[in-house]
């Protein structure tokens, strides 16, 4: 029926109404928070290119997972500093790093939380980028077994869940071989497997001090306009042991995150990554958007988009910001 016997309008008068009939909600069980930890004690340094984002000590790591989860925030994910960098990354592979600590800190803090963490190179090796190099070439094979003794040293030490993001063909397999094979067969993999070589990882790079020393990540990270490469990435995962597949980034990539949803059967996350909150942020202290608006419309087109699990660092603010209306 056609107007005027239908008024979708009617649909629209009040606060009360709209939220009985609203299609997609946000929850904070949605949410994965991202911290930075480092070596040290006693640190908690703010990141200058992302506001309100630190680094942390393992202790301090544990503080902040205890305000996460009492905001209904279910899930952190580690990304870890080294004291020094070399060549292979080999402290990313180390008993006493600062994400294993972090991680056995927080779960003896806060049993309850998913901890995560991130499983590349980057921000250990001393050329920045995600995989060993030999020949002026990145060696897909040989970064694949490192990987693999990264995310057994994570799950060692308790991580539930281990996401390799360095995007190197077939590291699931040999992850998930590895865990396997150490009796660490709940470890979950939450592969980043669509994860494009995108302009909006500037201030991540900065601060996880991982910009590659010479030449980009655009052979191994994916072609932004490129869908059904996407589509064979995630496949290849999930047949690989995947448990979760992810999007990254978000906001430019909604139209991947439907595709992924409408064709594979496995959760789906989205990292909402550092360029695409600084950018929301920027332009609300320039008084051109309302910041928390901004932020839970965008946190909503993920979800509406099909994301099961956001990755941002709006999910203290949005958690708090729900817990509001629910009280109002």
């Amino acid at each position: 029926m056609a107007y005027p016997k239908t008024r979708l309008r009617r649909l629209r008068t009040t606060s009360a109404m709209r939220k009985l009939v609203c299609e997609t909600r946000l929850n904070p069980a949605d949410f994965m928070y991202p911290l930075f930890v480092c070596p040290g004690t006693d640190i908690k340094d703010p990141i200058g290119s992302m506001v309100d984002c630190f680094h942390f000590s393992a202790e301090n790591a544990a503080k902040e997972a205890k305000e996460i989860a009492k905001l209904g925030i279910p899930a952190v994910i580690l990304f870890g500093l080294p004291q020094k960098k070399d060549p292979s990354g080999s402290e990313a592979w180390a008993e006493n790093s600062a994400v294993a600590e972090s991680i056995k800190r927080i779960k003896d803090a806060v049993p309850e939380m998913i901890v995560a963490t991130d499983v590349c190179l980057c921000a250990y090796t001393d050329h920045g980028h995600c995989g060993l190099i030999e020949g002026g070439r990145i060696e897909n094979d040989k970064t694949c077994d490192v990987l693999a003794k990264m995310a057994l040293a994570h799950a060692r030490a308790g991580a539930d869940m281990v996401a390799p993001s360095d995007m190197m063909d077939g590291r699931v397999g040999v992850i998930r071989k590895k865990l396997d094979s150490e009796q660490l067969t709940d470890t979950v993999i939450m592969a980043y497997s669509a994860k494009y070589a995108s302009a909006y990882y500037g201030p991540f790079r900065d601060a996880a001090h991982s910009v590659p020393s010479e030449g980009d990540r655009k052979s191994y990270q994916m072609d932004p306009g490129n869908s059904k490469e996407a589509m064979r990435e995630i496949r290849l995962d999930i047949e690989e042991g995947a448990d979760i597949v992810m999007v990254k980034p978000a906001l430019a990539y909604l139209d991947i995150i439907r595709m992924a949803q409408d064709s594979f059967e496995l959760p789906v996350a989205a990292y909402n990554v550092s360029g695409e909150y600084m950018m929301l942020n920027a332009a609300a202290d320039a008084g051109l958007i309302d910041r928390d608006q901004a932020m839970m419309e965008t946190l909503l087109s993920f979800k509406r988009a099909g994301t099961d699990i956001i990755i941002t660092y709006f999910a203290k603010a949005a958690a708090e910001r729900l817990r509001q209306e629910i009280s109002g």
